[in-house]
């Protein structure tokens, strides 16, 4: 963030700090001066955050703004002004929110400091990269034990009219941001390949599969390893303004298939179970039937992991996540040997020739 930038959110944030009781009057008509204000940044994303602390270390909150001041950056902000309060409301793992400013998109979160599950997944890495499970086992249990909360009381009540991007995942998303985006942004752009003939009718043949999958749940949309804070041994929900309405499957599969920590297949199958109990808990689940949809919205969400990480690395500069195209594409071909997949052609063809080329550096 520029000084610019962060001088136009100061007086805003100082009468926001205030009004919650995070700071006295004085500190507030100094603007804040006897604070610590740093600067972080955000993974894909161009909000803008600060963290607000005091100088002898305490942490006041999580200050976001949004990227600028466009309408579509106004509303994703209150998309997470809405979205977090009402699953907070709900008994969901997300941050309490302590202040908001709706003409600006200012928002005050409390700050779950700095660990994301990703991290205690790499610090438990021994050598040759192996993961140690007895480490990040119970937190990956209550990631999807919380999960299945989230999902089912998150989906009571809710308003589609805050969420800022689609009101739902359905098959129009599924062709245009998750198998297209793969097609456009990972094949032709990243690779440079032309699109080969009948790909177009797998994509729609996944989707339609896919698509079967009953949505009336709360979708994350990006539950993944570094959207979710651990403090204290207890895990924290964060990055949900893209919430909606959707599948249950979906978000389960983007933490069992999280490219940045490779889980293991036996454990993703017991965590998978773990998952199924929880949600049977809440809400009664044909597990059969529910397995089937899984295979098909994780193909969906493989696809959109390595349409998303080609575009922040080649458009964004982001070189984070070229390091995870690869895995995510070795997952992507694991997948297809699936039995729901054995009648595809174009896709396993398609994704045997992009290893190739990545091997070669192309």
């Amino acid at each position: 963030m520029t000084q610019e930038k962060e001088s136009e959110i100061i007086p805003i944030l100082a009468s926001l700090l205030r009004a919650a009781g995070l700071v006295s009057r004085k500190e507030a008509d100094e603007s804040l001066a006897s604070l610590v204000i740093q600067r972080l940044s955000g993974d894909g994303s161009s909000r803008r955050f600060l963290r607000v602390m005091r100088k002898n270390g305490e942490r006041l909150c999580l200050a976001v703004a949004p990227a600028g001041q466009t309408r579509p950056d106004l509303r994703e902000a209150k998309a997470a002004r809405m979205i977090g309060s009402h699953l907070h409301a709900h008994g969901v793992r997300v941050p309490a929110q302590y202040g908001w400013d709706e003409a600006t998109g200012l928002l005050l979160f409390e700050d779950l400091g700095d660990v994301k599950l990703h991290d205690l997944v790499e610090a438990h890495r021994g050598p040759g990269g192996v993961m140690d499970l007895r480490a990040v086992r119970p937190l990956y249990i209550q990631a999807v034990r919380e999960l299945a909360v989230m999902q089912i009381r998150g989906a009571l009540d809710f308003d589609c009219d805050w969420c800022w991007d689609t009101r739902e995942y359905d098959r129009s998303l599924m062709l245009g941001r998750e198998s297209g985006y793969f097609l456009r942004a990972f094949w032709q752009e990243l690779l440079d390949q032309p699109v080969p003939e009948g790909i177009e009718g797998e994509f729609e043949q996944i989707a339609a599969m896919a698509s079967e999958a009953p949505s009336g749940f709360f979708l994350h949309r990006d539950f993944q390893s570094r959207n979710i804070m651990v403090e204290d041994g207890q895990i924290r929900f964060i990055d949900f303004q893209g919430g909606r309405m959707g599948p249950l499957g979906y978000d389960l599969a983007s933490l069992l298939i999280d490219p940045y920590t490779a889980l293991p297949v036996p454990f993703q199958e017991e965590l998978l179970g773990i998952y199924v109990d929880a949600v049977n808990v809440l809400h009664p689940l044909d597990v059969r039937l529910f397995r089937r949809h899984y295979a098909f919205l994780a193909l969906q969400r493989n696809l959109q992991i390595i349409g998303a990480f080609s575009f922040l690395s080649r458009v964004r500069g982001k070189d984070f996540f070229a390091r995870f195209i690869a895995p995510a594409l070795a997952s992507l071909n694991g997948r297809l040997g699936n039995e729901e997949f054995r009648g595809l052609r174009v896709l396993p063809d398609l994704v045997v020739r992009a290893m190739e080329l990545l091997r070669q550096g192309k």
